[in-house]
C-alpha cells in the first residue's frame, strides 16, 4: 500500500482530523490515536447509533484501522510517553483550540526539536491567528460565518437552513490529507519537516470558486436562488412529481435542455435555458414545474432513461448506500462481524487500499503501544 511504513500519530477528535487518518490508515500508514483517558476516549465512541457489538457507527467510520491510547496528556509520565511515540512519528495530528499544545509541552516546536523530519499539521476552527483564532466553533457556526449557511436559502421561503453535509469539517480533512502529503513529498528533498496550519474557515472558503462570482465581480452578497446551483437555473433544479418524490435535472450545458425540450414537443422554450439564470429562466422553470407534477416519479424515471439529459430521482442515504453501483464501486464494506463500513473513494490500481476493519477498544490504563517495528 501507498502509506505502509508511515507513522501517524493522532490527538484529533471528532470528524476532521480522524476521518483523514483513518485514510491514511486504509492506505497502510500505522495511526495510534491519543485519547483522553476521561473514562470515554474519543467522544464519537458515545455518539449516535450503536450496531449490535455496541460500537458506535460514527466512531467505527472514523477509527478503523488504528490502533489506540489513553492518556492524560498534563500528567508528566503520560506526556513523555506521547513525546516518545512523537520522537519516531512521521506525522501528528492535532484539533486543539490555538494555543493548548503549547500548554500541554506537545506543539510543534517542542516536537520538531526532537524531530526534525515530523510533518506537524493542526486542525482548527479558524487557524492559528486572526480575530477568530480563539473563538469555539463546529461546523455549523464555520459555516455560518463563511456565508455558506446563508447561500441554504429555502426557494419559497428565503430562509437559511443548515447545511446537511459538514463541509467545513471534510473540507478540511481533504485539505489536511493534501497539505500532509505535500510536505512529505518536499521532506524526501528536504528531510525536514513541516508545520501545517489547517483552519476549517478557510476550507471552506476555499470551496467557493463556483458561487463566488458577485462578491468579487459586483461587491454584493449572493442571491441563492437566482444562481445555477440553487434553483435559479431551469436544467439545475429539483422538481416534485405527481406522486410527492421528485426528479432532479442537473446539467445545466443547452445541448441536455435541447433534448429534453425536443421530446416534450417544446423546443420553443429554448431560448430560456440559453439566458443567465434568475428571473429569465423562470418560464421554462415554471413550465417543468407543472410538466413534472403530471406524471410519477417512476414514470419520468422511464421517459427520462431514454434521453440524454443530466437526471436523478431524489433517493434517501439509505437508497444510495444499497444501489448496485455502490457495491461494484467497493463503497461499502462488512466485517466479520457483519457490520458495514464506508469504503474507501480512492482507488489505486497499483497498491490499492486494504482496510483493517477492526475498531481499537477503548482502555484508560493499559499497555501503552508501540511503533510496529520497533
Amino acid at each position: 500500500m501507498k502509506l505502509k511504513g508511515l507513522r501517524v500519530l493522532d490527538l484529533s477528535q471528532f470528524l476532521p482530523g480522524p476521518h483523514l487518518t483513518m485514510t491514511m490508515a486504509d492506505h497502510g500508514a500505522d495511526v495510534i490515536m491519543v485519547e483522553p483517558k476521561n473514562g470515554v476516549g474519543e467522544p464519537s465512541r458515545a455518539l449516535g447509533l450503536r450496531t449490535k457489538d455496541g460500537v458506535s457507527v460514527w466512531f467505527r467510520s472514523i477509527a478503523r484501522g488504528k490502533r489506540s491510547v489513553a492518556l492524560d496528556l498534563k500528567d508528566e509520565t503520560d506526556r513523555a510517553h506521547f513525546l516518545a511515540l512523537a520522537d519516531e512519528a512521521d506525522v501528528v495530528v492535532e484539533a486543539f483550540r490555538p494555543g493548548v499544545a503549547a500548554r500541554l509541552g506537545i506543539d510543534y516546536e517542542t516536537i520538531s526539536k526532537r524531530n526534525p523530519k515530523v510533518v506537524y499539521c493542526a486542525i482548527s476552527a479558524f487557524g492559528q491567528d486572526g480575530p477568530y483564532r480563539d473563538r469555539p466553533a463546529h461546523d455549523l457556526a464555520v459555516q455560518a460565518l463563511a456565508g455558506t449557511v446563508d447561500l441554504c436559502r429555502g426557494l419559497t421561503d428565503d430562509k437559511p437552513s443548515a447545511p446537511n453535509i459538514v463541509a467545513a469539517d471534510m473540507g478540511s480533512s481533504l485539505t489536511a490529507l493534501s497539505a500532509i502529503l505535500m510536505a512529505l513529498y518536499a521532506r524526501e528533498k528536504t528531510g525536514r519537516g513541516d508545520y501545517i496550519d489547517i483552519a476549517m474557515f478557510d476550507s471552506l472558503l476555499a470551496w467557493t470558486a463556483n458561487v463566488i462570482a458577485p462578491v468579487f465581480a459586483e461587491n454584493r452578497a449572493p442571491r441563492p436562488k437566482e444562481m445555477r446551483p440553487f434553483g435559479g437555473q431551469a436544467m439545475n433544479r429539483i422538481y416534485e412529481t405527481r406522486d410527492g418524490q421528485y426528479i432532479v435535472l442537473g446539467g445545466s450545458e443547452v445541448k441536455f435542455a435541447e433534448n429534453l425540450l425536443r421530446a416534450f414537443g417544446r423546443p420553443d422554450l429554448l431560448e430560456y435555458a440559453r439566458v443567465e439564470p434568475g428571473s429569465g429562466q423562470e418560464p421554462l422553470i415554471d413550465y417543468f414545474v407543472a410538466t413534472f407534477k403530471t406524471r410519477t416519479r417512476a414514470e419520468w424515471e422511464s421517459f427520462l432513461s431514454m434521453i440524454d439529459v443530466c437526471w436523478a430521482p431524489v433517493r434517501t442515504l439509505k437508497d444510495g448506500f444499497d444501489d448496485a453501483h455502490t457495491n461494484a464501486r467497493a463503497m461499502v464494506l462488512e466485517d466479520a462481524g457483519g457490520n458495514r463500513h464506508i469504503g474507501p473513494a480512492i482507488k489505486f490500481r497499483a497498491d490499492p487500499a486494504e482496510p483493517n476493519l477492526g475498531t481499537p477498544t477503548y482502555a484508560s490504563a493499559g499497555e501503552k503501544p508501540r511503533w510496529r517495528g520497533n
